[in-house]
């Protein structure tokens, strides 16, 4: 049978089609001749993620990134076609987790599967989408509060130094000018002060260690006297005085309760009633005789004189 050339022309051209959409799904990462598995997962942001980028399992390239669009539903997330050519089995709970493949850039996805015992994952079956946090991430969380709050420091330090600008007046500035160079000045009157003083010191050296001297001997003396007095019968002393001294407490507490002749001459109130009635009575006679001598002479008299009576006019005196 004799195969006419249209035939062969169809079937070199459908031969050449095929080969171009084999080549062409081939550079896209996808074997239409072998037995693929295809999943999906949806972002929110993809950055640094490209198509034919490794699919992981455990760190094991186990497929690649078929190809990103919008999911077409207006929320703006991405779908990500993952072509998973490694029989690898895993239940559907399992989670397809963006991670950084470098600190230069670049993102990877990784199936971390679930252990549950739950149905396996068939072709066409959405993963739950994850993002592991790169260390990029991780420095960016930590600086964004951090730039926060050294913008607020910053802020702060620029408003002290508004005020302090504010305070330091011209009269001010002048002002420090004149109290640090008064202070320079007292410095400079301090050093001259130190190098009399060191001068001093190394022309007196002999006075100020002979007077070292005579201290050293001043304290060897006072410490013998302390062991002089250390040594001393000062046990009995103290209790002698400490004696003398309740004797003392007890004659104080008679005479305060009045007792014997001293406690009632300072407690008896009579008997300095009756001493001073005895002395104005002693006064009033002194006075009597005095003015009226004749009254007594009879008694003065060694002779026995006859009573008279006073006259009328001694009377009256």
């Amino acid at each position: 049978m004799k195969i006419s050339r249209e035939v062969k022309t169809a079937v070199l051209v459908i031969s050449g089609i095929l080969l171009f959409i084999f080549l062409f799904n081939y550079l896209k990462g996808e074997n239409i001749l072998d037995s693929s598995r295809t999943y999906y997962a949806l972002y929110d942001n993809v950055e640094g993620l490209a198509p034919s980028t490794p699919v992981t399992i455990n760190g094991m390239n186990v497929g690649k990134v078929k190809s990103i669009a919008f999911n077409g539903d207006g929320s703006g997330k991405l779908l990500v076609t993952l072509l998973i050519d490694n029989d690898f089995q895993f239940s559907k709970n399992s989670k397809a987790q963006l991670y950084d493949l470098s600190l230069i850039g670049g993102r990877a996805v990784a199936i971390v599967p679930a252990y549950d015992n739950a149905e396996i994952a068939a072709s066409g079956d959405y993963l739950e989408a994850t993002v592991k946090t790169g260390l990029m991430g991780s420095v960016s969380q930590i600086l964004t509060p951090l730039e926060k709050k050294i913008g607020l420091v910053m802020g702060e330090a620029d408003s002290l130094l508004t005020n302090v600008n504010e305070i330091l007046d011209i009269e001010t500035k002048n002002n420090l000018r004149e109290a640090i160079a008064e202070l320079n000045a007292t410095m400079k009157s301090f050093k001259g002060t130190s190098m009399s003083l060191n001068k001093l010191v190394g022309d007196n050296e002999e006075s100020l260690t002979a007077a070292i001297s005579n201290l050293e001997t001043t304290t060897e003396n006072f410490s013998k006297l302390s062991d002089s007095l250390a040594n001393a019968n000062l046990g009995q002393t103290i209790k002698g005085l400490q004696s003398t001294i309740e004797n003392f407490d007890a004659l104080m507490l008679s005479l305060n309760n009045g007792e014997g002749t001293i406690g009632k001459l300072l407690k008896d109130d009579s008997l300095y009633s009756n001493l001073d009635a005895a002395s104005k009575e002693l006064e009033e006679l002194l006075r009597d005789i005095k003015l009226h001598p004749a009254r007594y002479r009879r008694i003065l008299s060694k002779k026995e004189i006859p009573y008279k009576p006073p006259t009328e006019e001694e009377q009256n005196n």
